[in-house]
């Protein structure tokens, strides 16, 4: 198990136990602002869980032929179904919230602040293992630059999910402690829409950072036009039929058909897209055109000779 493996699964532990604490004890106690900050938790903690299984997984199976193009959509479908249940979570706060507002429960202020305390105190915590682990990565980097570079992002974004979820829990903070001295009970609920809300907001990012790759989407128009002007600054190349989607979240497959007069060795098309790192595995297929110059698909003949190949 890497270092940024171990310290992202000591946080997620330490996560999951405050997030179970927080939603028991908001509803023992009655407060709707501790019952978001648990449940805010535990949107970060699906995020932790997504990282850890993909790390394990991908490097499991890196070598399984039951994978045509790799597990690099694993952690996109976790991600995917991790935020469609926090939706479902998102929508149940938001209806209790308001029917909070309007029928007000009654809150032990006392015990659910000395919840929301240790709910911060943990996120404190949590955040100076990920920062801590951070700065020394930052420091091997001026040595490699490239050391553990995809990891690095995997880490940051747990540190920012840290530093989210010590917000959340000074807001649960304040609206309990401003129901307690000043008699705004309201303030409580309040913050259970706005949880509610944060996780909403989450989820939808989510759904449409996941939506596109388990849907294939292509790749940017900038970027396949740069593939086609590779292929066909060569020779009389021309690209006849282009597909460029997903395979995972930073990763690209192609299949790409083109006519030519002279047909080459898929070696030396592969060797005309070295560089565009975000194709992960490609596929042309050539197709020799008779006599004159290839401009389309059109001039390919039915006899034609053809010499695919995967690179």
């Amino acid at each position: 198990m890497s270092m940024e493996e171990r310290r992202t699964l000591q946080v997620l532990l330490l996560t999951i136990t405050m997030m179970v604490f927080e939603v028991v004890a908001g509803v023992i106690f009655g407060s709707m602002a501790l019952l978001a900050d648990g449940w805010h938790m535990g949107t970060h903690a699906a995020a932790f869980m997504i990282t850890i299984f993909a790390y394990r997984f991908a490097r499991k199976h890196a070598a399984s032929p039951a994978y045509a193009f790799g597990t690099g959509k694993v952690s996109v479908l976790g991600g995917f179904a991790s935020a469609v249940a926090l939706t479902v979570v998102a929508l149940v706060m938001l209806a209790e919230s308001a029917q909070r507002l309007f029928n007000p429960h009654v809150i032990h202020f006392n015990e659910a602040i000395g919840v929301a305390v240790i709910g911060l105190l943990v996120n404190i915590v949590s955040a100076f293992l990920l920062q801590d682990h951070h700065v020394h990565e930052a420091h091997d980097h001026d040595h490699d630059p490239h050391h553990h570079h995809h990891h690095d992002h995997n880490l940051k974004a747990a540190y920012l999910h840290v530093l989210a979820d010590a917000l959340t829990s000074v807001l649960a903070i304040i609206a309990l402690l401003s129901g307690k001295y000043f008699g705004w009970n309201w303030l409580d609920p309040v913050m259970g829409i706005v949880g509610a809300a944060v996780i909403a907001r989450w989820s939808y990012g989510l759904l449409r950072e996941t939506g596109p790759v388990l849907l294939d989407e292509s790749i940017d128009e900038q970027y396949r036009a740069l593939i086609r002007q590779r292929i066909e600054d060569d020779a009389d190349n021309r690209v006849t039929d282009l597909h460029v989607w997903r395979v995972g979240p930073v990763h690209f497959a192609v299949i790409l058909s083109l006519v030519t007069q002279y047909p080459k060795p898929p070696e030396h098309y592969k060797a005309l897209l070295a560089g565009l790192d975000r194709l992960a595995h490609i596929t042309i297929e050539v197709n020799q055109c008779a006599g004159g110059p290839c401009i389309g698909p059109e001039q390919i003949p039915p006899t034609g000779r053809r010499a695919p190949g995967e690179i």
